[in-house]
């Protein structure tokens, strides 16, 4: 099991980013793909089509998201925390992904640079 941590600036308010990352049709917009979320703690959620997938674990509106990841049958929980930080040219976005499986480590990091938050970046580049 590895770890996964990495800083991202964001275009926009830490508020907007919050809900970029919690809001189904945000999501949609900025992913293109059908999203299921909530930021209900205990509730489950689908991301890019079902390849991401697990439970969201605690809110702190505008500032931080906890969530378990499922990867099968691993035993340890992998959970992915994401802070938000007002940062001068917007947010500064702190991800730490934790207790991710070995044959996973590359795609997931490949994943959070060159899809997920390279997709939101491009959603909030200014023009």
């Amino acid at each position: 099991m590895k770890d996964y941590k990495k800083y991202y600036i964001v275009n926009a308010p830490p508020m907007d980013v919050y809900r970029a990352l919690t809001n189904p049709n945000t999501i949609h917009l900025w992913s293109g793909e059908e999203a299921t979320m909530s930021t209900e703690p205990g509730t489950e959620f689908s991301l890019w089509e079902g390849s991401i997938t697990g439970v969201n674990i605690d809110f702190e509106e505008g500032r931080k998201i906890v969530q378990e990841w499922y990867f099968g049958e691993a035993e340890d929980k992998s959970i992915v925390t994401i802070k938000l930080h007002e940062h001068k040219k917007g947010t500064s976005v702190e991800l730490q992904h934790t207790n991710i499986p070995d044959e996973a480590y590359d795609d997931i990091a490949e994943g959070w640079d060159e899809v997920y938050f390279s997709s939101l970046q491009d959603f909030y580049r200014e023009e």
